[in-house]
C-alpha cells in the first residue's frame, strides 16, 4: 500500500506556533491533505506527551491514531550549536529515556541540549531511534550552516536519514556524493494546522501497514519497502534558495556578497548565503543514485487555486473551488499528484491546466531569498490552450542554472551604485 507521511511538525509549545496545533485539529487537516502518518512533532515535552495519550490510541508500538490518522513518536532537538536534528522514536519508552538523559525540557516543544550533533546522534542510536539533520541546508538552523561535512557533524556516529528542507531538492542535496548512501524525508515543518502549511512537503511509503516499524523499513530500504516520493515545494521558491539581503532582498552572486563582506551597499542589511550557493560551495558530483525516489515539485492546492483565479490564499473564493475539489476527489494530494488533469478539469479547467503546469515544470519561477518566498507565474499559453491541448503547447521556461551567473565588480558597483564610473 502507498501511504502519504509529513513527518516533521511543530505543537503548539514551540514558539511561534498556531495555538490550534493540537491533535484533533491535526488529524482533522491530515485527512483533508490526504495523509495517512503525521509526525507528532515535539514527543519530548511531557505536556504534549500527555495530550497524545489523551486523545490518541496505541495501534501499533510506536504509532498511534487519532481520528483515523496514524502518529509516529517525532521531534526536532536542537544542539550545541543550535543545529537541528529530526528523531524517529521507536516507543513512548525510548522518548522517555532520552528525555531523562537530556534534562528538563518542560517549557519547550523544541529542546536546546548541551550536547553535539555527534552526542545527539550516539544517544539515538544507544535507543534504537531513527535520527537524521533537519532541514539540513537552511542558512539559519541546519547541518551546513555549521559544518561542512555530514563527518564533520556526526562523526562516527550512524544517521539514517537528510531532510531537504523547503528550499533544496534531492537532486540539489546529490550534487554532496556523501549523500548519496542516505534516504532523503520531505517535510513540512509545519507551525499550523492548515492544509497550505501541514504536508506542504511529504513522502510517499510503500509499506504494508501505517506503523512506526513499517515506516522505519521504508526508511531503510529493507524487505520490500521503501520510499517511493519525494514532494514538495519548488526549492526555488523557498526564502533563502539564492544569495540576498536579507532587509531589501537584493539577489547578489557569491561572488558579490564576499566581496561586500556580506553587507547590502543598497540598504546595509546582512547577505545571507543562499542555499543554492551553499550546496555549490561543497559539490563534488553531478552522479545521481540510481535508485534515488523522484521529488515532485508541487505547491498547496489553495495556492494553487488562488494564482489561477489572480485572489488571496485566503478569500471566500479561492475556498470555494477548494472545498469543491476536495468534496469531489476526497484529498488534496490526490488532486495534487493522483487525478488526471480531464477530471479535474470538470471542476475548474483553470485551476486543472495550473495543476498540470506543476507536475509538467512549466511554471515561470522567480527565486527567493534572504526571507523572502520566491514567486511563481503561469505561462500565458497555457492558461490561452485547452486541456486537451496542453501536451502540444510549447513552452518556454526560463532555466535557473545551477552556476551563479558572475559580473565583474567594477559592473556590479555600478549596479548597485556605489560608485559611477
Amino acid at each position: 500500500m502507498l501511504v502519504d507521511a509529513d513527518l516533521h511538525i511543530h505543537s503548539h509549545y514551540s514558539k511561534a506556533v498556531s495555538r490550534t496545533m493540537v491533535f484533533p485539529v491535526i488529524a482533522e487537516n491530515a485527512r483533508l491533505k490526504g495523509l495517512g502518518i503525521v509526525g507528532t512533532g515535539d514527543i519530548l515535552n511531557p505536556k504534549w506527551e500527555k495530550e497524545l495519550l489523551k486523545y490518541g490510541k496505541e495501534v501499533d508500538e510506536g504509532t498511534y491514531e487519532v481520528k483515523g490518522v496514524r502518529f509516529l513518536l517525532t521531534a526536532e532537538i536542537e544542539d550545541e550549536k543550535r543545529v537541528h536534528h529530526l528523531l524517529v522514536f521507536p516507543n513512548i519508552e525510548a522518548v522517555r529515556e532520552m528525555r531523562t538523559r537530556i534534562g528538563n525540557i518542560e517549557s519547550e516543544g523544541r529542546p536546546h541540549v548541551n550536547l553535539s550533533a555527534e552526542e545527539i546522534a550516539e544517544l539515538a542510536g544507544e535507543l534504537d531511534v531513527l535520527i537524521g539533520p533537519a532541514h539540513a541546508f537552511t542558512p539559519w538552523t541546519s547541518l551546513y550552516k555549521e559544518y561542512n561535512s555530514l563527518k564533520e557533524a556526526y562523526g562516527d556516529a550512524k544517521i539514517h536519514f537528510l531532510e531537504l528542507g523547503l528550499s533544496a531538492d534531492s537532486e540539489m542535496a546529490d550534487r554532496i556524493k556523501a549523500h548519496h548512501k542516505l534516504p532523503y524525508l520531505s517535510n513540512s515543518d509545519a507551525h499550523s494546522p492548515m492544509p497550505h502549511r501541514l504536508g506542504r512537503e511529504f513522502n510517499r511509503f510503500e509499506i504494508q501497514e501505517a506503523t512506526f516499524e513499517e515506516v522505519r523499513k521504508a526508511i531503510l530500504g529493507r524487505g520490500g519497502r521503501r520510499i517511493v516520493l519525494n514532494a514538495g515545494l519548488d526549492p526555488r521558491l523557498g526564502k533563502y534558495h539564492l544569495t540576498a539581503c536579507s532587509r531589501c532582498y537584493t539577489k547578489y552572486s557569491l561572488d558579490e556578497a564576499r566581496a561586500l563582506k556580506w553587507r547590502c551597499p543598497r540598504c546595509g542589511g546582512r547577505i545571507k548565503k543562499g542555499v543554492r550557493d551553499r550546496i555549490l560551495e561543497l559539490a563534488d558530483t553531478e552522479e545521481r543514485p540510481k535508485d534515488r525516489p523522484p521529488y515532485l515539485k508541487l505547491a498547496p492546492l489553495a495556492e494553487i487555486i488562488a494564482m489561477a483565479l489572480g485572489k488571496g490564499v485566503e478569500t471566500k473564493a479561492v475556498k470555494i473551488v477548494w472545498e469543491r475539489f476536495l468534496k469531489e476527489f476526497g484529498s488534496e494530494i490526490q488532486v495534487l499528484v493522483d487525478i488526471p488533469i480531464e477530471a479535474l478539469a470538470d471542476v475548474h479547467e483553470d485551476v486543472a491546466k495550473a495543476i498540470w503546469a506543476y507536475r509538467k515544470g512549466k511554471l515561470i519561477v522567480i527565486p527567493g531569498g534572504g526571507g523572502k518566498y520566491g514567486e511563481i507565474k503561469l505561462p500565458p499559453e497555457i492558461m490561452k490552450a485547452r486541456v486537451d491541448e496542453l501536451e502540444s503547447v510549447d513552452v518556454e521556461v526560463p532555466s535557473e542554472d545551477v552556476r551563479p551567473r558572475q559580473t565583474t565588480l567594477f559592473k556590479f558597483l555600478r549596479r548597485v551604485n556605489c560608485f559611477k564610473a
